[in-house]
């Protein structure tokens, strides 16, 4: 990893000094004092600490005031005026690119809410751009000012090329050697196709194979309690999708971790409330569980962080020092990064978070830095913030669409049945409704579709392979005019449009195109908001701040434009690993039956 100002040495390097400070032979290079601690260890808050950090690393937690400067010494103090220090947070499983923005930028929002390690599954990129994109998106991670380790990206694509077309395809070669070649490469990321490997796909299991072999952990993604036992059974050893207690429990009793996942309310992914369930209301221990966030858009990176999950579980009933260490201590000792990381103790990373009462962090420290003073970055983290990793001209080139596409289907001539996405919140799940459609004399189709709740929904392929279009219908989207678009369509990242007019879908499929990737809102013939994301599709090369502001106001276009679905549950309507039905650029699609349907099919007698 390149040496950067926030570089801390090997732990083999500096043992010596490290004990010659805590002995008292050698002065610290900084002393934060008059602290209460939080111990994750013990789960104990002591009072009247301070920490000795040398090169990065704490070296010794003494009493305050003990440390007495001698002449000379050049020894940085730090008065916590009583603050609780905490570990940074550490978050066990996130999607960088569902943030919109690199890993540089993503870096300020996390510092900010005092997390100072991630570990992503950069599985977007890599269906986009296959082992090119994972590699681009680690030596962004690498110059980013914030411990970055890489789930490997093992379901790419997240189906069968029968099922839709991506422009990646990871397969357990290539998982293997991103293994050999990236030290950051810790473990298998969730393994999406959790009916594939319940059912024994031959393919599924060979990439289970190549970090199982290596003695790396694998993270799972597994929907219904039916599939818990043979994902067990398979070698997974984590899972972020604890939907309700009982799954949950049933995770935690066949060995798996847990990570809660705790979201907005308003988006599909605040599923802690009812998991954490397994522990208030069930008696589970909470030794093998986390907390995580999973994704973020920009602007609820910076409201809705890590630190805010944690807020989150002592709301919905754990001790205030557990739920800490449901977010720094367990996740780090999930990956076997415990001797590093999640706690305040020697030899360990001076990745420190000073918080109030509420748990909300004031100050950050990274590798011994202070990064975030009084919740502002400082000039240290700004320069840094400043200087991002530049992706190569070919990240710049995914969106590549077939000319003159029909972005309606062609509409019956007289009754049909038809099958349809109904859409509800939290917006995960989608259900699959038939609905009989038979025009009065003299209505139009559309005044028919209103009529039912229904509007168009199109996935374009992006990846100049196929150049396929579909075509569906959303039932309770609720989009009363115009059209919405976006390039992030989960997992093969098509692009995905809803609108109510041929017209509208076009021009919302037009700006994309021009803004190489991105979203949009099109309302009264025109664009009313726009995040452009040139970066693979997926990713703004903006600072985080300003991807987050131009978040905010396409929610606000978004919401005004009635949509009941979030941007982000929007987004997952093609993912075609989670029931009951989806859209991909090859069609309607039901899961786990894994059947194309037709759109329209002749009327029920």
């Amino acid at each position: 990893m390149p040496l950067t100002r926030f570089s801390v040495p090997p732990l083999h390097t500096v043992t010596r000094s490290l004990s010659a400070v805590a002995m008292g032979r050698e002065a610290p290079d900084l002393v934060i004092t008059g602290a209460r601690l939080l111990s994750t260890y013990t789960e104990r808050i002591h009072e009247g600490r301070e920490v000795w950090i040398k090169s990065g690393r704490i070296a010794v937690v003494k009493p305050a005031g003990t440390f007495q400067p001698a002449v000379g010494v050049k020894t940085k103090i730090y008065d916590a005026r009583g603050g609780l220090l905490a570990p940074g947070l550490v978050d066990p499983h996130i999607h960088i690119e569902s943030s919109m923005m690199t890993a540089c930028a993503y870096a300020e929002g996390a510092l900010l809410n005092g997390t100072t390690t991630i570990f992503c599954d950069s599985h977007e990129i890599g269906n986009v751009c296959d082992a090119a994109g994972i590699e681009w998106m680690l030596r962004d991670a690498r110059q980013a000012p914030l411990n970055i380790f890489l789930t490997v990206p093992s379901t790419v694509p997240a189906t069968s090329p029968r099922f839709e077309t991506a422009g990646g395809d990871l397969t357990p070669a290539k998982i293997g050697k991103l293994f050999d070649k990236w030290p950051e490469a810790v473990a298998l990321g969730e393994k999406m196709d959790f009916v594939q490997v319940a059912m024994g796909d031959k393919r599924s299991h060979a990439v289970l194979g190549e970090a199982i072999r290596r003695g790396k952990p694998v993270c799972g993604h597994i929907y219904g309690r039916e599939f818990v036992a043979a994902g067990a059974a398979a070698g997974i050893t984590d899972t972020h999708e604890s939907i309700d207690r009982d799954i949950a429990d049933d995770f935690l009793e066949n060995g798996l971790w847990i990570f809660l996942r705790g979201g907005p309310p308003t988006t599909p992914w605040h599923s802690l409330p009812l998991a954490i369930k397994t522990v208030t209301e069930l008696g589970a221990n909470p030794k093998r569980v986390c907390v995580c966030t999973d994704d973020r858009d920009a602007d609820d990176l910076f409201l809705f962080g890590l630190d805010w999950v944690v807020r989150e579980a002592v709301k919905h009933g754990m001790k205030p020092v557990t739920a800490w260490s449901m977010g720094s201590l367990h996740p780090a000792t999930r990956y076997a990064k415990d001797a590093d990381l999640g706690g305040i103790a020697p030899a360990r990373r001076a990745d420190l978070v000073l918080l109030n009462d509420d748990l909300v962090p004031q100050n950050t420290w990274y590798g011994g830095e202070l990064v975030v003073e009084d919740r502002k970055v400082t000039p240290i983290l700004d320069k840094a913030l400043s200087k991002r990793y530049r992706y190569p001209k070919a990240a710049y080139a995914t969106v590549k669409i077939a000319p003159k596409l029909k972005l309606t289907p062609a509409l019956p001539t007289g009754p049909v049945t038809a099958n349809v996405i109904r859409t509800a919140l939290p917006g995960i799940i989608l259900f699959h409704d038939k609905v009989a459609l038979n025009p009065a004399p003299g209505q139009t189709w559309p005044d028919l579709f209103a009529q039912h709740g229904l509007c168009f929904v199109t996935v374009v392929e992006r990846h100049g392979k196929s150049g396929r279009v579909a075509h569906g219908l959303l039932k309770d989207f609720n989009l009363q005019e115009g059209a919405v678009g976006s390039s992030v369509g989960h997992d093969a990242h098509n692009i995905i449009l809803a609108g109510t007019h041929e017209a509208d879908l076009q021009l919302a499929l037009k700006t994309i195109k021009a803004m190489r990737g991105g979203v949009c809102v099109v309302r009264g013939g025109k664009v009313v908001a726009k995040i452009a994301l040139p970066v693979a599709g997926l990713l703004s090369d903006k600072r985080a701040t300003v991807v987050a502001a131009e978040s905010t106001a396409l929610k606000a276009a978004w919401t005004a434009a009635g949509c009941t679905l979030p941007y982000m549950g929007f987004n997952l309507i093609p993912l075609s690993v989670i029931p009951e039905i989806r859209i991909t650029d090859q069609g309607l699609v039901t899961v786990p039956g894994m059947q194309i349907l037709p759109l329209f099919e002749p009327a029920a007698d």
